[in-house]
């Protein structure tokens, strides 16, 4: 059932093209913040627009702020054909049969619409937050995939594994003909090949292109393993950007957001992309961290990093960078995010420019 799904949406996506003439045969997603609205409404409200643009799937993180199910389901009541995701939801948070039930949940909410987005998640969330101890992040979001997959089949989270030992009770509804496909976000390359293995897809952050490609091989070595091929799994690399007439405007929004991921938002952003070729652009950023400079963190972040990283820019400048990232072998989809510091003018520019992409 769960390569039915994924041949379904690829068949949208081809007929689309076939259709419209698109220029491009990756999907295109909307990432949007929670904290960017005052009511759980103002989500369904985004996802009415981006369904009336032409975007294929609108996807929402859950960090500290609200629960993410409400807006989703809002959003799944107020559309009928675009993809409803979580993006991504912490495996610390919830315990596995939960997540398997709120998944079951949005899938019937979403008419069969739904994928459900897990991450290994960050020590401040994990332990800031929810209270708990971050240990063994991969093992753990193994087991919990493990685990919603036997709500899924069995209609039973019957489970002994080396976190959770699980006796049993069964599903009320029994198991499920068409649960949501699992997507998995990660960056290093043995939770990426996890991905691969026991995930449905994979969202990925702040990748350069070549960066991409290569952390493509160990996604692919891990579906490998699962015994699966990497066309079996929806690639969907977030990136954030924004589009405006004013360029340097809108290049100073994105430099400074992608500055604070790198070296404010937990190590492992920084980690990746100093792997990625650029340690000495990281190093310079996070010291300026340390001083709470963010303006030094912004100035630390070179021009043609940020070109690598994100689309930032006019219009056209922005609709060419996410057509020749949607281009890159393996990628199923674009999920598109916004910066910091966008009013509503700058987020309707942004959509509409790479809405005429699909």
């Amino acid at each position: 059932m769960r390569d039915a799904v994924k041949d379904d949406d690829t068949s949208r996506r081809d007929s689309s093209a076939d259709a419209e003439g698109s220029t491009v045969n990756a999907e295109l997603d909307l990432l949007v913040r929670l904290g960017d609205y005052d009511r759980p409404q103002g989500v369904a409200d985004r996802a009415v627009q981006a369904e009336e643009l032409g975007f294929d799937r609108i996807t929402v993180g859950e960090t500290t702020g609200w629960n993410i199910v409400p807006p989703l389901t809002l959003a799944a009541d107020r559309t009928e054909d675009l993809g409803i995701s979580n993006d991504v939801i912490s495996p610390y948070g919830r315990t596995p049969s939960m997540l398997a039930q709120t998944a079951l949940t949005m899938q019937a909410a979403a008419d069969g619409r739904f994928r459900f987005g897990i991450g290994p998640s960050s020590p401040a969330i994990t332990e800031r937050w929810h209270g708990q101890e971050f240990d063994r992040p991969l093992r753990r979001t193994r087991e919990v995939i493990e685990i919603m997959r036997a709500v899924y089949d069995e209609g039973n989270p019957a489970y002994d594994g080396e976190i959770f030992e699980i006796p049993g009770l069964d599903y009320e509804r029994g198991p499920s003909e068409n649960p949501p496909p699992i997507d998995v976000g990660t960056l290093g390359p043995k939770a990426t090949e996890m991905a691969g293995r026991f995930g449905d897809g994979w969202a990925p952050q702040l990748f350069t292109r070549d960066g991409l490609r290569d952390r493509l091989e160990d996604l692919e070595r891990g579906a490998e393993l699962g015994g699966k091929e990497l066309s079996d799994l929806r690639v969907a690399p977030i990136v954030r950007g924004i589009a405006s007439e004013d360029r340097e405007t809108a290049r100073a929004k994105a430099r400074s957001t992608v500055a604070f991921l790198l070296g404010a938002y937990g190590p492992y952003y920084g980690n990746s992309v100093a792997e990625q070729g650029y340690p000495d652009v990281v190093d310079e950023i996070r010291a300026a961290w340390e001083e709470r400079d963010t303006d030094a963190m912004a100035a630390a972040l070179p021009e043609d990093v940020l070109d690598e990283l994100a689309p930032a820019g006019t219009p056209e400048e922005v609709r060419e960078w996410v057509e020749a990232y949607s281009e890159i072998e393996g990628v199923d989809a674009v999920r598109l995010g916004f910066v910091n510091g966008m009013d509503e003018a700058d987020k309707r520019t942004t959509m509409e420019a790479v809405a005429e992409l699909s």
